[in-house]
């Protein structure tokens, strides 16, 4: 079975696709097969792995409009066990013309269920864009789990109430086993109130709250550079192994679901 992760949050500056980069580097080096998608118009996920965007052929939008099977686009990146599908500008059309198809808010689950995918990947990441539209509909209607990075400042954690409502419609509407986890990103525990507020977070999500963090580090800005996740940049960092940690602690939750009888 693959585990499908879909890392999303209306709001925008919280490391999203960092951690989506990030992650997928953390668990490749961990010995995972995995396939990070990238449903951004943006194309940010598609840079950070040294890939342009005007140059690519057969994006995440194919998938969504053409029914192009992922396994055909795929591509390898320079690190084993990690592929990924890009993004480009074409998203944006997408965006418009998904909601024509008849059904279209299960068109990348089926892509991703398709024995081929299943075969190849243990897990699948989605960086979504920073908006509720149909694109982001079909990465939770995929998803099995919806991992919310949000900073401890108040516009951040005020956010996460419209989140909240995101995932309460999907559940209702598409996907009644959709889970969330929150991630803290770019914590700063040098500030009163990035502690308080991550003391507020945990007492409101509890459990829904991934238990690693991660904190600022200049050098997450230097691996997008480099066209290469943090811990194939530097393997000390302080977000290195935040990131590493992270992606152990979701592996251990991934085999715990998958074991589970039917």
């Amino acid at each position: 079975m693959t585990y499908i992760v879909a890392i999303a949050n209306q709001k925008g500056g919280v490391a999203k696709t960092t951690t989506a980069v990030s992650l997928a580097g953390a668990l490749a080096m961990q010995g995972q097969s995995v396939l990070a998608i990238d449903l951004d118009s943006q194309a940010d996920l598609t840079l950070s792995f040294g890939l342009q965007p005007n140059q690519v052929n057969g994006t995440a939008a194919d998938i969504l409009l053409n029914s192009v099977p992922v396994a055909s686009i795929a591509r390898q990146t320079s690190i084993s066990c990690l592929d990924v599908i890009p993004a480009n500008n074409k998203l944006e059309l997408a965006e418009r013309l998904l909601t024509v198809r008849l059904d279209h808010e299960i068109v990348l689950r089926e892509a991703i269920e398709h024995p081929d995918v299943q075969k190849m990947y243990n897990i699948v990441l989605l960086d979504c864009p920073p908006y509720l539209g149909a694109v982001t509909i079909n990465a939770l209607t995929a998803a099995n789990m919806l991992v919310i990075p949000t900073q401890p400042e108040f516009f951040s954690a005020h956010a996460l109430r419209a989140m909240m409502s995101v995932v309460r419609n999907v559940r209702r509407q598409h996907n009644p086993n959709l889970i969330y986890r929150v991630l803290i990103t770019m914590q700063d525990k040098r500030n009163r109130i990035h502690r308080t507020l991550s003391e507020q977070i945990q007492m409101t999500f509890g459990d829904g709250l991934l238990r690693t963090v991660i904190e600022i580090d200049t050098k997450l800005r230097e691996s997008p550079i480099a066209g290469i996740p943090i811990n194939f940049y530097t393997a000390k960092s302080r977000s290195t192994l935040q990131y590493l940690a992270l992606a152990q602690e979701l592996a251990q939750y991934v085999q715990k679901e998958v074991a589970q009888p039917a």
